[in-house]
């Protein structure tokens, strides 16, 4: 196995990007009440205390210092960098004044349309998933692109509910990104695929529940989950539409599995009762584990292994030249097993008691279970 791109350069760009992250949380704190970047423990939200929100600006601030002074300008990374900061902002203004959604879905839109046209960033090609050639969408191509990028920012907002699940969920999402591209010999999306996981590992290091350590000190609010979501649809269409560095369309399905999963179910269960695919529930897939007993540190590492299996699973398979086509079946399968394991709750919850139990007898005796860190809620 070769990997290309791993230079001290790419590296530089993760050190850089880790630390300016850092050191905006950290300068960021004393102005979150001023900025209104601060969420309160009302209405569905269950954490204990008001908590700085201010995750998603630190980031955006880690990945443009970064991309200025470490790699060059192109149009494509241009794109991702007005993008991210239209919808930093509005996430921003929605945290202060709770925006109707039908603006946030029209900001989001923008921005997907400013990757598209801005930095000629779109999905062009899925590869032969009907068992031919690969399919050229042609006229489809920037509605597919919109659709799915609008998507994953929905799809990783709505998960956003246990403290360091959307956020390591996204790093698992952006280390398989770096292991593709280096794989494929894409130094270049190698490269920035390192700052973005710096930017990220910056910010989980404030919200990560570590053992001790009982609640997170900072969320990434709306507009940090816009930005992830943002970022790694701006790194899949980046890694599978490169004619020099080709990698099948199929693997981006498989790199953010349970946000989009776990959206996809419940939009079409809330429009089956006849309710707004936006409204609000609390039968996610992090709520059912809670009520199975995992506390919010075994949730997010639990999800981000399972995130990180099937990356695994895939790429291995790609290697063994399965079709593309039964790969993407296999994804439809795993959605449909879970719409149907929680169209009844109490079921997936014992199933996830069972998970838990099992995790637990294989621990080895004597050493400390994650989910001793329990959740305060």
């Amino acid at each position: 196995m070769h990997f290309e791109g791993f230079d001290t350069l790419t590296w530089q760009g993760f050190a850089w990007s880790l630390g300016v992250t850092v050191l905006a949380m950290l300068a960021l704190f004393p102005m979150a009440h001023r900025l209104g970047l601060v969420d309160h423990p009302v209405g569905r939200k269950d954490h204990a205390q008001s908590t700085p929100a201010t995750g998603g600006v630190a980031m955006y601030i880690g990945i443009l210092i970064t991309v200025s002074i470490t790699t060059p300008p192109s149009a494509a990374v241009g794109s991702l960098l007005v993008a991210g900061a239209l919808l930093v902002g509005t996430g921003w203004l929605d945290e202060r004044h709770d925006l109707r959604w039908y603006w946030r879905i029209l900001i989001q839109v923008v921005a997907a349309l400013i990757l598209i046209y801005g930095g000629g960033v779109r999905i062009e090609q899925i590869g032969p998933v009907f068992g031919a050639g690969a399919a050229s969408l042609g006229a489809l191509s920037v509605p597919l692109t919109v659709i799915a990028t609008v998507g994953l920012i929905n799809a990783l907002n709505m998960i956003d509910g246990v403290d360091g699940l959307a956020g390591t969920l996204m790093l698992a999402a952006m280390v398989m990104v770096l292991a593709a591209a280096g794989y494929s010999g894409n130094a270049m999306l190698a490269e920035r695929a390192t700052v973005l996981i710096g930017a990220i590992v910056g910010f989980l290091l404030f919200n990560f529940r570590f053992p001790g350590r009982r609640r997170a000190h900072a969320f990434m609010g709306n507009s940090g989950s816009a930005l992830l979501g943002l970022v790694v649809a701006w790194s899949c269409f980046r890694l599978t539409q490169n004619e020099g560095h080709p990698v099948t369309p199929v693997l981006a399905l498989w790199l953010a599995p349970v946000p989009v999963i776990d959206c996809l179910t419940l939009i079409v269960r809330r429009l089956m009762a006849g309710r707004s695919p936006f409204s609000a529930d609390h039968d996610h897939i992090h709520h059912i584990m809670r009520d199975a007993g995992f506390s919010p540190l075994s949730t997010a590492l639990g999800l981000a292994t399972f995130t990180g299996l099937c990356g695994l699973v895939i790429g291995q398979c790609l290697r063994w030249n399965v079709s593309e086509p039964l790969l993407l079946s296999s994804y439809g399968v795993l959605l449909a097993l879970w719409f149907a394991l929680t169209a009844n709750r109490a079921r997936a919850v014992a199933f996830f008691r069972v998970a838990r139990f099992w995790a637990r007898w294989r621990r080895s005796p004597g050493q400390p279970a994650a989910d001793e860190v329990r959740n305060e809620a």
